[in-house]
């Protein structure tokens, strides 16, 4: 018989001293054209990442949605054929993506590809022409895509919250129907890429092993052929989130529900925010979290909680979502909004908001750790009118926010009070429970 020896016990070691963040050298320029280039070197691999940002706001959201499809479908002298090959010669690529705020067209190449990488968004940039095949092929693409989403609860659920949070406002409704991507015509594409795609008002980040001078010139060189002033368009301010009755939307048979609600925020660049986001991050905001550990470690309600704060243009809202089996939908909100009134009425412990003042700074210390991750925060942030020393400056704030401050931030925006909930399954089977814990309206 053999016996086992156990094993030692092991302790964690102690945390060392947060690291100051060092960020790297920016360097900045106007080109004549209005576009602005801001260029960062980042040595680990030998490549170039690129972002670049065009205000989009009040854009139709079918052409939109098709434009990002097609617009490196081809140009008057080459074919999306031709551009896929030009570009892998170079060991890159481009994509694009569009949100209520902005147009976004990614890329990445080899560093001696840079060149090569900026002649070709020019072209695309100054000659896309949407080939009608190339985009009736993507309109059913869009249209198959769209009408599957339609079909998932996450989506749906999006959809009426949107609705609850902002009202009339443009954000209130960030996805097309099939039948107006339908609509969309070739013809009506090239006119909003006349009217909405110039370079003033625009940002380029590059981001790469490269000089940040040898990048901006590059830019300067393939880009000043990209004309054109536009017209600025302005968001008006997201409304006040008004609390209020909670929404249920019937999803007949379903066997889980969403929770969704919506509290009130701060921008990136209000005082309140570093509190904010630690405030989050203990309620619910990541795995360590309370209502992680309460709806799904302890009562295995749900398997993926998530709460976070989303900023956008023109206001910030804090978030927060769950998918729950349908007979639990009442005990796991009740749950939810107990977790929201205990982190508002009583301050964090010490260790708890250590542990979340850890994670928001090693995540700020991640998320810039690759060259893409580097142009994505600085093209994000350039969307807000900040620059890369924001990131220092916030790292300070989330470094000396204490406990009292994380208290009064959670006091402030995650009492249940200013909630706006939204919850999405089947009526029949949980209106009763969730109406003994608050006045529920069907949307």
């Amino acid at each position: 018989m053999t016996v086992e020896t156990p094993l030692p016990e092991r302790t964690l070691p102690v945390l060392g001293p947060n690291r100051p963040l060092k960020l790297p050298k920016t360097v900045e320029q106007t080109l004549s054209n209005g576009l602005t280039v801001i260029a960062l070197r980042r040595s680990s691999v030998p490549l170039v990442e690129i972002r670049l940002r065009v205000p989009f706001a009040k854009a139709n959201l079918a052409k939109a949605a098709m434009l990002t499809q097609t617009v490196l479908s081809g140009t008057s002298a080459m074919s999306t054929v031709d551009i896929a090959a030009e570009l892998q010669k170079v060991g890159g690529g481009l994509s694009a993506g569009a949100d209520p705020d902005r147009l976004l067209i990614s890329g990445n190449a080899l560093v001696g590809g840079l060149e090569r990488l900026l002649d070709i968004l020019a072209e695309v940039l100054t000659d896309a022409s949407y080939p009608t095949d190339e985009v009736a092929t993507e309109r059913a693409r869009l249209v198959d895509r769209i009408r599957v989403a339609q079909s998932q609860p996450s989506h749906l659920a999006r959809v009426a919250l949107l609705k609850r949070m902002y009202g009339k406002h443009p954000y209130a409704v960030q996805t097309p129907t099939p039948e107006q991507v339908e609509a969309v015509t070739p013809a009506g594409l090239r006119t909003l890429h006349g009217e909405r795609v110039h370079p003033a008002g625009a940002t380029l980040v590059i981001v790469g092993d490269i000089a940040p001078e040898k990048a901006i010139a590059a830019a300067e060189k393939m880009l000043t052929k990209w004309d054109g002033n536009g017209v600025a368009i302005e968001l008006p301010t997201v409304p006040a989130l008004t609390p209020g009755p909670l929404t249920l939307v019937d999803r007949p048979g379903s066997v889980q529900s969403s929770l969704r609600i919506a509290l009130p925020a701060v921008t990136r660049q209000h005082p309140d925010h570093a509190a904010l986001q630690l405030a989050n991050l203990v309620f619910g905001g990541y795995f360590s979290s309370r209502w992680v550990e309460n709806i799904r470690e302890d009562k295995g309600y749900t398997y993926g909680p998530h709460s976070l704060v989303e900023h956008a243009v023109a206001g910030s809202a804090l978030v927060v979502a769950a998918e729950v089996a349908t007979e639990v939908t009442g005990p796991a909100l009740l749950e939810t909004l107990y977790e929201l009134g205990r982190l508002a009425s009583l301050p964090p412990k010490e260790d708890e908001l250590e542990q979340a003042r850890q994670y928001a700074l090693g995540t700020l210390q991640l998320g810039m750790s690759t060259q893409a991750g580097l142009a994505g925060l600085v093209s994000t942030y350039a969307g807000f009118g900040l620059r890369l020393d924001y990131l220092a400056e916030h790292a300070a704030r989330l470094g000396r926010a204490t406990r009292e401050q994380v208290a009064a931030a959670a006091a402030e925006y995650l009492a249940p009070a200013k909630a706006a909930a939204v919850v999405l399954g089947d009526a029949e089977q949980i209106e009763k429970p969730l109406s003994a814990l608050t006045t529920v309206i069907r949307g």
